[in-house]
């Protein structure tokens, strides 16, 4: 669905460039000399490296095509093409997976043409290149925290946009992401027998990430590790809040066994 809205919404950047292109022959050829040649700098009128661009990006060769569109902007940086070939690039190079140069190309893009009309695009597409990185749990994430900053500047923007639409349903997939860091974090601390500090990454979880799939385990292991700290009051409040809110779940099961293990005294 993300790849199509992309290619929808260049496929309506391109059109006007296509419909007042003069017709130009496109070049040819895969073998490795005849790409090179593509990019090799000939001074070319724009209808020819745009029309060139596009091909090859129609035939999946994304890198090829980015560095087409490239040229275009670099041998004709004050046509008005320079500025449809720069979110054409950005596109060819996200395809390529070449996330750096296609957030480089579209932050270009944006310092040149603040406002643009087309700057929606540009930041989903930003928002996106961090969002595809974005590692399993057991790894550092910092990028993960750049999709999430990357989305919010994106719907704190353009609130109304469909690019939004979609950028707020990644934000709680990023959410549920970060919690899931937290709560492998908690359990390795719980596994070592480092009770507190287990205690303030389920902390983390139940207050910053609520929403998420993981706060009824994050509850459950919060009496596990209070408990563990000897202090049962506080292990009762968080079964309490389980079961309130997460009555039927493995994890209100389980918190509340250890409960009648360990009672409250009056």
């Amino acid at each position: 669905m993300t790849r199509r809205m992309l290619t929808k919404t260049l496929t309506r950047i391109g059109a006007a460039t296509t419909l007042v292109l003069i017709a130009s022959p496109v070049l040819t050829g895969c073998s490795t000399s005849k790409n090179k040649a593509d990019t090799l700098y000939v001074a070319r009128d724009v209808s020819t490296l745009y029309n060139s661009g596009k091909a090859r990006l129609d035939r999946g060769q994304y890198k090829l095509a980015a560095a087409l569109f490239d040229e275009v902007e670099r041998q004709h940086p004050y046509s008005p093409w320079a500025r449809r070939a720069q979110l054409m690039s950005a596109f060819s190079y996200y395809m390529n997976r070449d996330y750096p140069e296609s957030i480089a190309a579209s932050q270009r893009f944006l310092s040149i043409h603040t406002g643009n009309k087309d700057a929606p695009y540009a930041y989903y597409l930003i928002a996106l290149c961090y969002y595809e990185q974005i590692a399993d749990v057991t790894r550092d994430q910092k990028i993960t925290q750049q999709a999430m900053d990357a989305l919010g500047e994106l719907i704190r923007r353009y609130p109304d946009t469909r690019y939004a639409a979609d950028a707020r349903l990644k934000v709680d997939l990023v959410n549920d992401h970060l919690a899931g860091k937290e709560m492998e974090l908690g359990r390795f601390y719980q596994r070592r027998g480092q009770w507190l500090a287990a205690t303030l990454r389920f902390r983390t979880v139940i207050d910053k990430f609520q929403t998420t799939t993981h706060t009824p385990e994050a509850l459950e292991r919060l009496v596990e590790s209070y408990l563990s700290l000897g202090i049962p009051a506080e292990a009762q409040k968080a079964a309490a809040v389980l079961g309130r809110n997460y009555p039927g779940t493995k994890w209100y099961e389980r918190s509340y066994k250890l409960m009648q293990q360990h009672p409250v005294k009056s």
